[in-house]
């Protein structure tokens, strides 16, 4: 089996040509810190959290490939793997960020795991990350984004409304009513519009994160209350640290911006290699 810089290399080696163009957020000074959102989501998902984490870190907040305004992938299969090379790639020759500390919600949170994985992280922040499920998932329609784009044309009036709020979010947020309209309507905008949403889901769901006890950076698990989408797999390895984020829904950064921020603190603060 190779080894993590072995793994880095290849994850690295796509250069900025293999690589498309992504769109970021920057603010802030300090440790890099890149964040990477949820499946049909976007960079923008972050903003509860954004000016408390600059505060203290040099925050990155990327829109994957195929979401908001970053591109599709050229080539490939655009499963988590191919989305780390991306990230990886983007870091190093356009932010000038070799090995930043990573943290990701759901499909995010398996990208932040790859990069982990491969040696291009310092330390991984999985907040409900996709892929620690025990098998591949099947194929899954999407109703929901037809609707969802279907409903497009009112959701600005929707969102008006707590109880619009609720019904368009809360599969996802645990308190909808936190989130100002604008944010909500971009929100459901974003998952609607996605480019690359169902290359990107199909290829998710077709596989599963195996590598959890081989990343030899520091590892935390966040886990929310009133996650309807994923769970907390049965047992996680020696050293990697599970946290559980009380009130939070499976997009939490809205439900409790504070308790994200500090948990993307603390485990962003993690640069101690396990078993060493």
């Amino acid at each position: 089996m190779p080894d993590a810089r072995e793994l880095a290399d290849r994850v690295v080696a796509t250069g900025r040509r293999s690589a498309p163009p992504l769109a970021c957020d920057r603010r802030g000074s300090g440790p890099p810190l890149v964040l990477l959102h949820a499946l049909g989501a976007d960079r923008r998902a972050w903003d509860p959290v954004l000016d408390r984490l600059a505060a203290e870190r040099d925050v990155v907040a990327i829109d994957l490939p195929g979401f908001g305004g970053s591109p599709p992938l050229e080539a490939g299969t655009p499963d988590p793997p191919a989305l780390a090379r991306a990230v990886a790639a983007f870091a190093r020759d356009e932010l000038g960020l070799d090995r930043p500390h990573v943290a990701g919600n759901s499909l995010g949170g398996w990208v932040a795991l790859e990069l982990g994985l491969a040696g291009a992280a310092r330390s991984v922040t999985a907040i409900a990350p996709a892929g620690l499920w025990p098998e591949p998932l099947m194929p899954k329609r999407g109703v929901a984004r037809t609707a969802a784009r279907l409903l497009l044309p009112i959701v600005p009036p929707l969102v008006r409304s707590e109880r619009g709020r609720r019904a368009l979010l809360a599969g996802t947020v645990a308190r909808p009513d936190r989130i100002p309209p604008a944010s909500a309507a971009h929100l459901v905008r974003a998952y609607a519009t996605a480019a690359g949403f169902r290359e990107v889901n199909d290829a998710m769901r077709a596989g599963r994160f195996r590598g959890l006890g081989e990343i030899s950076v520091p590892v935390t698990l966040a886990w929310c209350e009133h996650d309807r989408l994923v769970a907390p797999p049965r047992h996680v390895p020696l050293g990697v640290r599970s946290v559980r984020l009380r009130g939070c829904g499976h997009v939490p950064a809205w439900d409790e911006p504070e308790q994200i921020a500090r948990v993307l603190l603390d485990g962003s603060s993690r640069e101690f290699t396990r078993g060493g």
